[in-house]
């Protein structure tokens, strides 16, 4: 029998995903980027000012960020149960769907992989990378002075560098069947925003008057 598309998800492709829940090769990459390369970077800043409040309320601020994220999205995921663009197949490993005689849909695959085929909503690489990338971007606005209107491309394209590299992370997640783009642009929203407000909790805003080392220290 043919599966309900209401069941089988609407946004499912049976022709894509045929080695389906295989690992994603940016998983490392993506927590060295999220994690590892802001902290460097503040880090490096550090050494050069010698600011233990900046460096304090830059970890800090970039681990709420990340973490706030990562429970929002997951909360997301459970609610919506959005079946991944590979659910087909983590459905029906063999290709072959199945019907009992009412017309509802018999999945034979591992529960586990089934379970996980429903969380495609939102992206979670995307709105990590954006939470922790996002934060980073928001970070070098500041300490460049990107916004002091003297038109400096070098510095714009610095600031851009970390939210082109957390967009090409969602873009290969949708390379990879493992989301459609709708989950990808929502993590990235819901990413950016939480590094946003996490950031002016920190921080002033990156245009600043007082520029680039201004720190509440009360």
């Amino acid at each position: 029998g043919e599966m309900r598309e209401a069941q089988r998800g609407a946004h499912t492709d049976r022709s894509r995903g045929v080695t389906l829940a295989r690992t994603h090769m940016h998983d490392w990459l993506t927590l060295i980027l999220l994690v590892l390369l802001p902290v460097v970077v503040f880090l490096l800043f550090y050494l050069r000012r010698r600011d233990i409040y900046d460096l304090h309320n830059a970890v800090l601020g970039i681990l709420f960020s990340v973490l706030i994220t990562a429970v929002l999205t997951d909360a997301v995921k459970d609610a919506v149960g959005r079946p991944r663009p590979n659910f087909f197949w983590r459905c029906f490993p063999d290709g072959k769907d199945a019907c009992d005689q009412w017309g509802n849909v018999i999945c034979h695959g591992d529960k586990g992989v089934i379970r996980e085929g429903h969380k495609s909503f939102p992206s979670g690489h995307t709105s990590w990378s954006f939470s922790g990338l996002g934060f980073l971007s928001l970070y070098l606005s500041a300490k460049v002075k990107v916004f002091d209107h003297q038109g400096h491309i070098a510095k714009l394209c610095l600031v851009v560098l970390p939210l082109l590299a957390a967009s090409l992370v969602g873009v290969s997640r949708v390379d990879d069947y493992w989301h459609h783009w709708q989950d990808v642009f929502a993590g990235g929203l819901l990413g950016f925003v939480v590094a946003t407000i996490c950031y002016l909790q920190f921080f002033p805003p990156p245009y600043h008057v007082d520029g680039i080392f201004f720190i509440s220290r009360t």
